[in-house]
């Protein structure tokens, strides 16, 4: 069932809110299906307005550069699966079933709710795993944090350490943990289908079930 999901991002990323108009949703929705088409490098504006049938001055009205609207689009995606992990977490009593179910959701193994009106939540996962080290991976990144942008990312780190403290009160690394475990879920990703003599898929397939396998592995010995 296809269902719509409104999350407040951060202001400081568009000159006007793309939630606001039907032209400022179709960038955002054009801009996930580019950039998975062509890598956020060879992404650009003018491609974007020929894509949306308009001209880059539209765009631009909305964003000032492809950076903010690729983190953008990052923060409605944090934003995301934080909603989806609380809603799916809600009914789980035990502690590491909780945290199980967010390696699934992380590593798209649940992907029960991959279907929203907003957008394509597969290929935003896709971009997520090939482009989202590119927000925060910048010589002005101290600058860009006090502007807070990276507040749902940290959001849903915060909300996986909860849980991870859960399952043992002493844990010392919660938060390191947490991020520890989003990273490598991308990153693992990326590397069985593109680098795979940098993990132990010797299969070279069934990309997520092993980084899944790979995750709980990790913390069933981290926090056991």
């Amino acid at each position: 069932m296809n269902f719509q999901l409104k999350f407040n991002v951060n202001e400081k990323l568009y000159l006007k809110n793309p939630e606001s108009s039907e032209v400022g949703k179709t960038i955002v929705k054009q801009a996930i299906e580019l950039i998975f088409e062509t890598g956020f490098e060879h992404f650009t504006f003018k491609k974007l307005a020929i894509k949306i049938n308009s001209t880059e001055a539209t765009i631009y009205r909305y964003f000032s550069s492809k950076y903010k609207l690729l983190t953008y689009i990052l923060n409605w995606y944090w934003s995301y699966i934080e909603f989806i992990s609380e809603l799916k977490t809600k009914e789980i009593k035990n502690s590491l079933e909780k945290l199980d179910k967010i390696l699934e959701i992380i590593t798209h193994y649940d992907n029960s709710c991959d279907e929203v009106e907003d957008y394509n939540i597969k290929k935003l996962h896709a971009i997520v795993i090939s482009e989202s080290s590119k927000s925060y991976l910048v010589k002005e990144v101290d600058l860009i944090c006090k502007e807070m942008v990276f507040e749902p990312l940290e959001s849903l780190c915060k909300f996986i350490a909860v849980i991870i403290k859960e399952v043992r009160e002493d844990f010392p690394y919660p938060f390191s943990l947490a991020s520890t475990l989003l990273e490598t879920a991308h990153d693992q990703h990326f590397f069985s289908e593109h680098l795979p003599n940098l993990t132990d898929n010797n299969k070279h397939e069934n990309h997520t079930e092993y980084v899944l396998d790979y995750l709980k592995y990790i913390t069933s010995n981290f926090i056991k």
